[in-house]
C-alpha cells in the first residue's frame, strides 16, 4: 500500500479495490493455468513451513502464470476478486496470500469464513488490518490528503472487534497473521520516540489474543512500520513482552532486511512465532511510478537479487530452525509478484 494510504471514513463509506471479493460458485469458475513439471518440482522441494505469496490475486496480467484463460482471453480484475481464490491456492509455489483489501475496510467472520473454505489446509493468510487502526490521520477521499486527526487510530477496542475477531473466527488454523501496518507517522509523533514506542506496545498489549483448538498460541499479531528509526531495542523488547512480532518491510522507505533482522533480533521471538515479511517496493521506486512502469505485471522488470538473496537466506534459517515462514510479494517489488515468488522459491531450494 501507499505510504499515504485513502482512509476509509471510519469504515466502509467506500467500495474498497477488491469490492465484492466473495468466492462464488458458477458453472465455469476461473481455472488455474498449466504449470510446468519443474515448477512443481520446486514447490515439492520448498520446506513445508515456507509460505509464499502474493499481495492479492486480482491480476488478469498473470493468465498463463496463475490463471488459464477464457475463450482465449484473460479473466476479468472484478472476476478474478471474486472467484479466482481457489485457482491461485491450486497453484504449487502459492501458499499464502496477503488480504490487502481489508486495509480499506474490515470484513466480517463470514467472508472470512468463505475465503478459508477456497484453499487448501495447508493455505495460510497475512490479515492487514484496516487503515483507520494504524494511521493517526483521517485522509479526504482519493487524494490522500490529511482532512484531520483519526479518533480510532490505536483504538484497541475497535482493533479487537472489526480485525481480530472476525479474522480468527473466519479464518481459523488458516490465519497465517495479522499485520498492522503503521505508514510514516509523521514529525510530531516521532518527536518523542520513547511516548510513541510506549503508546504502540500499549496497544498491542490490549489486542485479545482468543485462543482456539486451531490456534493454541492465539492469532500471531505483527507491526510493519514505515519509519526506520523506530526499528529499536526499546519496540522489539516489547513486542517479545507482548507476545507479539515486526513483519520485516522490503519497501524503499525501510533498511535493507539483513539490518532490519538484526535490529529486531528476530531468534530471540520464541519459535513458535512466525517470521512474517511483506516484500512491497523496489528501492528508489515509489508505487505509482512502479505500477505505471510495470504493468500489466507479467513479467520481472527490475529485478532485485540483493533483496531476494536476503530474504531466501533468511527464511532457510527461519525454517531450518523450526519457525513457520510467511513472505508476500507485491507486484511492484520487481514487475511481477508470480514470477518473484518462483525466482525466491528457487533461491530457498538453492539454500540446501
Amino acid at each position: 500500500m501507499p505510504d499515504s494510504p485513502r482512509q476509509l471514513s471510519l469504515f466502509g463509506d467506500d467500495p474498497p479495490p477488491e469490492k465484492a471479493g466473495r468466492i462464488l460458485s458458477r458453472p465455469f469458475p476461473v481455472l488455474p493455468a498449466e504449470v510446468a513439471p519443474e515448477v512443481r518440482d520446486l514447490g515439492a522441494r520448498l520446506p513445508p513451513r515456507v509460505h509464499l505469496g502474493t499481495s492479492s490475486w486480482s491480476f488478469p496480467g498473470w493468465t498463463g502464470l496463475v490463471y488459464a484463460p477464457r475463450d482465449g482471453k484473460p479473466e476479468s480484475e472484478q472476476r478474478l476478486a471474486r472467484e479466482g481464490l481457489a485457482a491461485y491456492s491450486r497453484h504449487p509455489l502459492l501458499g499464502s496470500v496477503s488480504l490487502d483489501r481489508t486495509f480499506y475496510a474490515p470484513l466480517r467472520a463470514d467472508e472470512y469464513a468463505r475465503y478459508a473454505a477456497a484453499v487448501p489446509d495447508s493455505f495460510r493468510f497475512v490479515v492487514k488490518a484496516p487503515a483507520a487502526i494504524t494511521d493517526p490521520f483521517t485522509r479526504a477521499g482519493n487524494s490522500g490528503l490529511v482532512s484531520g486527526d483519526n479518533p480510532t487510530f490505536l483504538d484497541a477496542a475497535t482493533a479487537a472487534a472489526v480485525c481480530v475477531a472476525p479474522a480468527v473466527a473466519g479464518l481459523g488454523a488458516k490465519l497465517g497473521a495479522l499485520v498492522f501496518q503503521f505508514p510514516p507517522l509523521g514529525r510530531s509523533l516521532l518527536a518523542d520516540t520513547p511516548r510513541l514506542v510506549a503508546r504502540l506496545l500499549a496497544f498491542v498489549a490490549a489486542l485479545p489474543r482468543p485462543r482456539t483448538d486451531s490456534l493454541p498460541h492465539g492469532p500471531p499479531i505483527a507491526l510493519e512500520i514505515r519509519d526506520p528509526g523506530l526499528v529499536c531495542e526499546a519496540l522489539a523488547a516489547g513486542l517479545v513482552d507482548c507476545g507479539a512480532i515486526p513483519c520485516l518491510a522490503a519497501h524503499a522507505r525501510m533498511p535493507p532486511l539483513e539490518a532490519q533482522a538484526d535490529g529486531w533480533r528476530l531468534e530471540r521471538f520464541p519459535l513458535s512465532s512466525p517470521i512474517v515479511v511483506r516484500w512491497n517496493l523496489h528501492a528508489g521506486r515509489d508505487y505509482q511510478g512502479a505500477k505505471q512502469d510495470y504493468f500489466p505485471f507479467d513479467r520481472l522488470v527490475e529485478e532485485d537479487p540483493q533483496t531476494r538473496l536476503a530474504l531466501a537466506r533468511l527464511a532457510h534459517r527461519a525454517a531450518r530452525s523450526g519457525r513457520t515462514v510467511l513472505v508476500t510479494i507485491n507486484n511492484k517489488a520487481e514487475g511481477s509478484a508470480p514470477w518473484s515468488v518462483r525466482r525466491l522459491a528457487e533461491a530457498i531450494a538453492g539454500c540446501d
